[in-house]
């Protein structure tokens, strides 16, 4: 994350994503598979490490470089105006234009529940020997725990989507995506942008 100045000379909080180009390497088609929709390879991956059904898959479709990353899009209509091998860059968006990103939130491991559920903890003095610990398990004549209740356990690696971002600015020579606000994920993680729905 960075900041810019906007027009007015205020400071806004942005995050850059680089979006370097994507291929279309398979379409659906509704005669064939039942639906529309474009398969979206992103980033090379060589071929001494891609397995035969895979660059078997490739090069059906004409793509000489395997790709790391595949993901398929649906498309209610507009699936026609894709081409197998066609380059998808930056400069389907323009500035202004509301997104929605998806990513993998950064992974936390094993958190307790100040951390995980933001409790705010006991008394941290005159003799209190519960700190940060959670209290109360709930009812105790069920002999169990009442499913939901907010316990210490694994925090993050989840999948999770922010809508209402907007984009601030677009760099198709150097491929960037300027984005007003935060996305999921470490630095270097693996995000999807759409279009704002």
């Amino acid at each position: 994350m960075t900041r810019v100045f906007d027009a007015n000379g205020r400071a806004v909080s942005v995050t850059v994503i680089e979006a370097t180009p994507n291929v279309v390497v398979q379409r659906r088609t509704t005669e064939k598979d039942g639906y529309e929709a474009i398969q979206v390879g992103y980033g090379d991956r060589p071929v001494s490490k891609t397995n035969q059904p895979m660059t078997g898959h490739f090069k059906a479709h004409g793509i000489d470089v395997p790709k790391r990353h595949l993901r398929e899009f649906r498309l209610e209509a507009g699936a026609a105006e894709y081409t197998e091998g066609q380059e998808l860059t930056v400069a389907l968006f323009e500035a202004g234009q509301d997104v929605q990103v998806t990513g993998t939130t950064k992974g936390r491991g094993f958190t307790g529940v100040i951390k995980r559920h933001h409790f705010h903890g006991g008394p941290a003095s005159h003799g209190s020997k519960v700190h940060r610990a959670p209290m109360s398990g709930g009812a105790t004549d069920a002999a169990r725990v009442f499913k939901g209740h907010k316990n210490p356990g694994h925090m993050g690696a989840d999948r999770r989507t922010v809508p209402g971002l907007s984009i601030v600015e677009i760099d198709t020579e150097h491929n960037l995506l300027v984005v007003r606000g935060s996305v999921p994920g470490p630095r270097g993680g693996l995000v999807v942008v759409l279009p704002a729905r």
